[in-house]
């Protein structure tokens, strides 16, 4: 049997490129590899208010995005995560075996509640035993995630063996897979912040349905330095560093060939380049996703996913509940 890869992505804000770059562009490839899982991860959206009419159309939109960007519904399992009630519910169980302390010390956790305060909702601490909850409900080999993961992957890990050894051996422990290149896509206005698609900045960012002009325009304004040289140096150079990474991500030319490339040549000329390699990755895409947006196949398209999905991961469920003695021996 093919191994399982099972990842998600929250339709929180605007897909980026730096979605795409670290992880929509290596689902793509590992589906024929695989038995894949993608979901739409709204249960983990919600964790942070959202406007409900919004969020129901960014799940619209991102799904419809997956599916431009090449993920074929024969070969993968596309499905949202609150259509399968399973993720709650073992959600719950793996926040019952969770530690608070081990809870507080995710640094997404820590960033995040930050921001809110004394009133700190309580789905931040709780996220990550959630994200748990998806990976083990599929038996999962391999979660490819970003950087910024590893860590609630970490914590996955460790549930999973405190789960096996305190009940039953039912989890298999999940390994990560990073992209080769562009792990971190970073803000284009703060190299060294992670490009986030809920940055107020929208200069930050581009969206997988930025047009031509907006990307020029972002590209353009992006950050660099007063050197006027095209070198890799993360720590001294992060602006045109993080630059030459979109670069060689979607153009498949290693970075130190682009150095080559530019020599002696000035940042107006790269970035116009830059752009043009943005524009010509993302066109095909934005034509196949208003092709798909309002097509009654992506409903049905979503529900098959669902009824797969629900299939497998009932039947994990009940392996974990008659292992915790929960309702009637089945």
């Amino acid at each position: 049997m093919a191994q399982t890869v099972f990842s998600g992505i929250q339709p929180s804000g605007t897909t980026t490129i730096g979605n795409y770059i670290g992880a929509i562009k290596q689902f793509v490839r590992l589906q024929h590899a695989y038995e894949c899982y993608f979901c739409i991860v709204d249960l983990h959206a919600i964790t942070v208010p959202q406007n409900p009419e919004e969020l129901r159309e960014n799940i619209k939109k991102l799904a419809a995005l997956y599916l431009a960007c090449g993920i074929d519904p024969k070969k993968a399992t596309l499905f949202i995560q609150s259509e399968v009630p399973a993720h709650a519910q073992a959600g719950w169980i793996m926040q019952c075996i969770s530690y608070v302390g081990e809870l507080e010390r995710m640094t997404q956790y820590k960033d995040k509640a930050q921001k809110h305060g004394e009133s700190i909702p309580a789905g931040l601490l709780s996220y990550p035993p959630l994200m748990a909850a998806d990976i083990l409900l599929y038996e999962t080999d391999f979660v490819p995630v970003g950087e910024d993961q590893k860590q609630h992957l970490e914590l996955t890990r460790d549930l999973a063996e405190r789960f096996n050894k305190k009940y039953e051996n039912i989890f298999k422990i999940p390994d990560i897979i990073l992209p080769e290149k562009g792990a971190r896509i970073m803000s284009l206005q703060d190299p060294t912040k992670k490009m986030s698609k809920s940055d107020a900045n929208r200069k930050a960012f581009i969206s997988l349905l930025d047009e031509p002009k907006q990307i020029e325009k972002k590209i353009k304004s992006a950050v660099t330095d007063s050197e006027g040289i095209i070198r890799y140096d993360k720590e001294r150079k992060p602006g045109i560093s993080n630059l030459l990474v979109i670069y060689s991500a979607l153009s498949g030319q290693p970075i130190p060939d682009l150095e080559k490339r530019y020599e002696g040549k000035g940042y107006g000329e790269f970035k116009a380049d830059l752009a043009e390699v943005i524009i010509r990755e993302l066109r095909p895409i934005q034509e196949k996703y208003y092709e798909i947006i309002d097509s009654p196949k992506l409903d049905d398209i979503l529900a098959e996913g669902a009824e797969r999905a629900n299939a497998k991961a009932s039947r994990m469920l009940r392996k974990i509940e008659n292992a915790l003695g929960l309702g009637r021996n089945r």
